[in-house]
């Protein structure tokens, strides 16, 4: 188990982190999330030991995690960190690179190993391809595996997929998240893509002026999120005023409601007239204006601009967003 205890922070006196705390069980998925610049990627560094913090301290198990002021080499055997510099060796083939850490002992052992994980990462036919001939996406794809070959306790990862097309990066998400959950590794991640977190995480830290603003589970997180800047992490969310829901409702009051929780209607609803429509693949976002608030929903249609429409929420949805 990874234990956080009051960890700060600062680059050149510039605070970055004011006293971190969590923990992460064996086997546990956490999602660091927040808007760039506010500690995401310092945070794995300080973990992994790349950068020493100024306060507090980090514990795996009974065994206390040092940074450079006492390492030279850093990282721990049972932890492995994937920054976004993918740290390759350039020529040599992908199969070499993600066999790099495995025993050259146990021949059999080492090629099962990397055949395994080359099928994981949907690289079989480039595994005797140099790495510097490879894309962006592809050697990320490569450096992730390598991370995998010895088999951590512990894996961070830092915008794991940000290099990688849609056309592999769900498939890719699948895999490697199934497979951290079947060997029971823990894993913390780093992202800014809630498509990273939502199927996957079991647990969501935010960060927010340098502290941890919310650490929830990830459901729960999602359906009542505690503020407008958690909400928007994962995706087109309204801070809405109860008083045009309601009209006798509390004037001081707003609740959070996501783009898709809007139901439309021709005659009775929050009065909203259209100005913007995109085409989303799926749906419609549509942009309009109710009064002075701007209010974003999804639509199965094209609105044309300056039609005027009427927005419903679920009762269900306004209680639970009351509460408090």
């Amino acid at each position: 188990m990874l234990q956080v205890n009051s960890l700060s922070f600062a680059y050149d006196k510039i605070p970055v982190l004011t006293d971190i705390n969590f923990k992460v069980a064996k086997g546990e998925h956490i999602s660091i999330v927040g808007e760039s610049g506010c500690g995401k990627s310092t945070l794995l560094k300080i973990i992994y030991g790349l950068l020493q913090p100024n306060q507090g301290d980090i514990f795996w198990g009974e065994k206390q995690v040092l940074g450079p002021d006492f390492n030279l080499v850093p990282g721990e055997s049972y932890m492995k960190y994937l920054s976004q510099d993918f740290d390759l060796m350039p020529f040599t083939t992908v199969a070499e690179n993600v066999s790099q850490f495995l025993s050259v002992f146990y021949p059999e052992e080492l090629k099962a190993r990397t055949a395994e994980l080359l099928e994981m990462i949907d690289m079989v036919p480039f595994a005797k391809v140099k790495v510097k001939n490879l894309s962006g996406g592809q050697q990320q794809r490569v450096a992730l595996a390598r991370v995998l070959a010895q088999k951590p306790e512990l894996l961070l990862l830092d915008e794991p997929f940000g290099h990688i097309d849609n056309f592999r990066k769900n498939q890719l998400r699948r895999n490697l998240f199934g497979y951290l959950k079947k060997e029971k590794i823990s894993c913390i991640t780093a992202t800014h893509d809630y498509q990273d977190i939502l199927p996957y995480a079991n647990r969501i830290i935010v960060l927010k002026d340098q502290e941890i603003m919310v650490d929830a589970n990830t459901k729960d997180l999602y359906n009542n999120p505690k503020n407008i800047y958690t909400a928007t992490l994962f995706g087109e969310a309204n801070h809405i005023p109860i008083n045009i829901i309601k009209s006798y409702g509390d004037v001081e009051r707003k609740i959070i409601v996501y783009a898709h929780e809007f139901r439309i209607s021709n005659k009775s609803g929050i009065p909203t007239t259209v100005e913007k429509c995109y085409f989303m693949g799926s749906h419609f976002l549509i942009e309009g204006l109710s009064g002075e608030n701007r209010i974003r929903f999804n639509s199965d249609e094209s609105i044309p601009e300056g039609k005027q429409v009427f927005l419903n929420i679920a009762l269900e949805t306004i209680n639970q967003r009351l509460k408090p």
